[in-house]
């Protein structure tokens, strides 16, 4: 199976969930058009296996595309693993992986409700490369 994605998601305002898109817009060096945690830093996009998700729907089974905060939920290929630096070609834009993990802020609501967050451990951010635009569906690739 080939990596692809299964959801876009955004939030306009820092604080709030995550809700999916039909599709996002990226934009060089700024992150997600629309999304409050787009900006000239490191972690302008998250991405989120969707691997990672399923093993909290036993737990949370109403989980949603966005939930954790991710801006990308993929199906095929192990984000947690990827090193620092790898780049990602995804539907017309070209991401490269900046960040492991992150440390969760102790209200998270997940972490309330089970105990546990994954995105300390299973997510991964990026920064943008090239512009481009990314739908559900679109393919993943990595990039020598």
């Amino acid at each position: 199976m080939s990596a692809k994605v299964i959801a876009v998601c955004l939030s306009e305002k820092k604080g709030t969930k995550k809700h999916p898109v039909p599709f996002v817009t990226l934009i060089k060096d700024h992150g997600i058009l629309g999304d409050a945690h787009a900006g000239n830093w490191h972690r302008q996009v998250s991405l989120l296996a969707q691997e990672s998700v399923d093993t909290m729907l036993t737990v949370i089974p109403q989980l949603q595309p966005g939930d954790f905060a991710e801006n990308i939920v993929t199906k095929g290929i192990d984000l947690k693993h990827l090193p620092v630096g790898t780049i990602l070609q995804i539907g017309s834009a070209v991401l490269e992986v900046t960040q492991i993990g992150k440390e969760c802020h102790t209200d998270c609501e997940i972490r309330r409700l089970t105990g546990k967050c994954i995105m300390p451990t299973d997510g991964i951010f990026a920064k943008v490369l090239t512009t481009g635009v990314i739908h559900a569906g679109d393919n993943i690739t990595i990039e020598d």
